[in-house]
């Protein structure tokens, strides 16, 4: 939602599996919130330490999502059923609604339908939610490998 948690660990783990493959050439990720509240923030900390851990860089400041990133992406990934609506109700066309996928759907080892917001909770939930990305990033890139003919 406000782009300092979940999204900025999508952003940064997939960054990383996109160079691990080879493909920075081939595909450009960000990350946004749907509610401006912490536009200009950098990631939460405690998401920041908990993929740094992992051997994930952290870069990037939390900005909303607008109305052009239908334009510049290809696909608009969103962690959970409440922004996945607040999404929803900004694509006005088809084809946008086409780019719109819930992350957790390329997840290969996890079966969650939604990536938790860990902002209230513990470690753990911090955790589930960088579990879940890596998960969710390898089956995206793997899908995308298959889609661009790339080995």
């Amino acid at each position: 939602m406000g782009n300092i948690c979940r999204s900025p660990a999508g952003e940064n783990i997939f960054r990383q599996v996109v160079e691990n493959a080879g493909l920075s050439d081939y595909i450009h990720c960000d990350s946004a919130g749907t509610i401006g509240i912490h536009s200009g923030n950098k990631p939460d900390t405690r998401m920041s330490k908990t993929i740094r851990r992992r051997g994930y860089k952290v870069t990037g400041h939390a900005r909303q999502f607008s109305l052009q990133d239908f334009e510049i992406f290809d696909l608009i990934l969103v962690m959970d059923n409440e922004n996945h609506k607040n999404i929803l109700k900004l694509a006005d066309t088809e084809e946008k609604r086409a780019k719109l996928k819930m992350f957790t759907s390329f997840c290969l080892q996890h079966h969650h339908h939604e990536v938790p917001d860990p902002y209230y909770g513990g470690d753990t939930g911090f955790q589930l939610v960088a579990d879940l990305i890596e998960d969710g990033s390898n089956g995206l890139i793997e899908q995308l490998k298959k889609e661009l003919d790339l080995p």
